[in-house]
């Protein structure tokens, strides 16, 4: 290499080092100490290595990159502003202030070219992974013989704390079990952490564990060495079977002299006089800021008119891709754009037998089963408990190494795995993943569903044995405070199905989102199938909470109940009336979907002027306050469950109708008083 190709590279590294640095000094806070160690990563893939558009971000055959260790987040901008992504030298300024597109963490959705929200370490790394899977899925499922309409990579950049978090274990082991070979990550080797030297708290050698895991290794031990960043690459590349970890060995807050490798510059700016001393350390301007140089912009310019011709060659191997398979094309353009038609709904099952018992958890796996052959994207699995959690596609094959086209997932025992892998698989586009666990265990994969509902995607969540319902297992695995907790989460839809029908209008819902993710709420215990013919359709439903029951004139009484608890509240209602109560049942599968409402709705079902409301639920009370008002009262669980059967549970926390009966009545004659 001449020493002017040289000279200009390390320009260009500085480049990103220094626009890092002034972003974090005039914001007066973030993460400079990252981004100047790993500028000639940023470098690499940006203007040599990944095949992007910055023209058009959402460019399908794109390589991914994500940024794990979010907090360097200035890396990523600067290095989008430079390739010519819509993300200008204003917003590079504005870094970390209201309304701006540069946020303290990469937010997705907000900055064009940021692939996934980062930040909480280890879930972009494992975000990744899923992208890998979906990759590997649909590309199975279009590439044909000379068309590979899906062939790329998926990079990224992860740091000492991405590698100590759990959730990076379980989908590192994920990721070589299912051999995800276009998974290429530089694990950013600094040996700080915010604490001090990373031997305070990891001494395990890095590269072993990754061999052990089944993960093509390498070492480089200058991250400045170009040459052998690249060489690494293409060794990854080569690389047929397994995913792989480049350890690339940096120095934290590279060219500043003072804080170079110190904890210091983890997480605070380097402060007006050592940011001086620093350009001056690297031959920079000291008094300039936000410095592009002339030949800089024009290297980097090349970026965007190479990433036109990559998409313009694809875009022509579609065109003959559509020619040759025209059904495959369209398909393809459907599956992307999220359209599906309507053919699926006229699947979805109808439950008349009203002498039907039926466990809520049973019910939904025949859905998915029913609408499997409509919906070619839908597909997921479970963390170990697929004939539990009735998650599995009978006509479909397993997704493995050996069938990428296969649509039933193993998560293996890794909850937490298996929440950011369904994240990056609905990041990635075209897919409708779905993962189930015990509603106790979705503690495990709370993380991930935050982050889902924070990016607005759309995974869905089978969470079953719901209530102390599930019986003798007892107090560690009945969940009381899951559905309070899941429906503290904004943008999270929770629905809880009362019997069959409404199960089957829940996966509707479930299915027609497509802003952020659903969380479905199933019991393990059979539920009368409620009869239709006596009470209101269960399409209500959708509505999120529907009057199922009315009284005779302006109720006495209204009973508020979700799932299991649903019957429970008929039940007692019928009493009720033989004692000239009139009562009104409504079932409320979903705050959520019933927030969506207008008023004038919302009122027909929980009318101001009737006080005496209460409420019926198998687990904490917290929240039920906003609809049942101050004078309400409630038949909930504020302690932990017992292991016995279901039946005597029920009995002993007061779920019968006796004591619903009683509870009413009492309410009834406080509010008389």
């Amino acid at each position: 290499m001449s020493s002017s190709i040289a000279d200009l590279q390390e320009k260009c590294i500085n480049t990103l080092r220094l626009l890092a640095v002034d972003g974090v000094q005039k914001a007066n806070s973030g993460h400079p100490g990252m981004p100047m160690g790993c500028a000639p990563i940023a470098y690499l893939l940006y203007a040599k290595i990944m095949k992007h558009n910055p023209a058009n971000p959402k460019w399908f055959n794109r390589d991914r990159f994500v940024l794990s260790a979010g907090h360097g987040s200035m890396l990523l901008y600067s290095s989008l502003n430079l390739s010519g992504y819509n993300v200008s030298l204003d917003d590079l300024k504005n870094f970390r202030q209201w309304g701006s597109i540069t946020p303290g963490h990469p937010e997705f959705g907000l900055t064009p070219g940021v692939e996934t929200t980062t930040g909480p370490l280890g879930q972009g790394f494992s975000n990744a992974v899923g992208m890998s899977v979906a990759s590997k899925f649909l590309a199975a499922k279009f590439n044909k013989e000379n068309f590979n309409l899906i062939d790329h990579y998926i990079y990224v950049i992860a740091g000492d704390g991405d590698l100590m978090e759990g959730v990076t274990h379980e989908t590192a082991s994920y990721a070589a079990h299912n051999k995800l070979d276009n998974l290429i990550v530089f694990y950013d080797n600094n040996n700080i952490t915010i604490d001090g030297k990373l031997s305070l708290s990891m001494s395990e050698d890095v590269g072993k564990r990754y061999e052990a895991y089944g993960w093509h290794v390498q070492h480089v031990t200058d991250v400045n060495d170009l040459n052998a960043l690249e060489k690494a690459v293409n060794n990854a590349k080569n690389e047929k079977s397994k995913p792989s970890i480049i350890i690339t060995d940096t120095h934290i807050g590279f060219g500043s002299p003072n804080k170079q490798g110190t904890a210091s510059v983890h997480g605070s700016p380097l402060g007006e006089e050592e940011v001086k001393l620093t350009k001056k350390n690297l031959g920079w301007h000291q008094d300039k800021t936000f410095y592009i140089p002339d030949d800089v912009s024009g290297e980097f310019a090349k970026v965007k008119s190479t990433g036109i011709n990559y998409e313009a060659e694809w875009q022509k191997l579609f065109d003959e891709y559509s020619t040759k398979y025209p059904d495959n094309a369209k398909l393809f353009n459907n599956v992307m754009e999220g359209e599906f038609g309507d053919g699926w709904k006229e699947k979805l099952p109808k439950y008349l037998d009203y002498s039907e018992k039926a466990a809520t958890r049973a019910i939904s796996g025949k859905v998915l089963n029913a609408i499997a052959e409509s919906l070619p994207t839908l597909l997921g699995g479970s963390a170990d408990l697929a004939p539990s959690n009735n998650t599995y596609l009978k006509n479909y094959n397993d997704f493995s190494p050996a069938d990428y086209s296969g649509r039933n997932f193993h998560f293996g025992i890794r909850e937490h795995a298996m929440g950011a892998i369904l994240n990056g698989m609905a990041l990635y586009g075209g897919l409708i993943p779905y993962g189930g666990t015990f509603m106790i265990f979705s503690d495990y994969m709370r993380p991930t569903i935050r982050l889902a509902a924070l990016s607005e995607i759309r995974p869905i969540y089978v969470f079953t044995h719901d209530s102390i319902g599930l019986g003798e297992d007892g107090p560690t695995h009945q969940p009381v405070e899951q559905m309070a907790s899941l429906r503290a989460i904004p943008g999270l839809i929770n629905i809880r199905p009362a019997d069959a029908n409404e199960t089957v209008f829940a996966w509707k819902a479930a299915i027609e989102n497509r802003k952020g993710p659903v969380a479905l709420a199933l019991t393990r215990q059979g539920l009368p199938v409620i009869d239709r013919t006596k009470y209101a359709p269960a399409e209500g439903t959708l509505k999120g909470a529907y009057v199922l029951k009315d009284s005779h004139g302006t109720p006495d009484l209204i009973l508020i109940a979700s799932g299991s608890e649903v019957s429970l509240a008929l039940s007692a209602a019928d009493e009720l009336d033989k004692k000239e109560i009139n009562t009104r049942v409504v079932s409320f599968p979903s705050w959520e979907l019933f927030e969506m409402q207008g008023d004038d709705y919302k009122e027909s079902v929980l009318p101001k002027n009737v006080k005496a409301r209460l409420v019926i639920e198998a687990g904490i009370k917290q929240g039920w306050e906003k609809y049942i008002g101050d004078e309400g009262k409630a038949i909930t669980i504020d302690k932990f469950g017992a292991s016995a059967p279901a039946k005597i549970l029920f009995e002993k926390y007061g779920f019968t109708v006796e004591n619903v009966v009683a509870k009413g009545l009492e309410l009834i004659k406080q509010l008389q008083s």
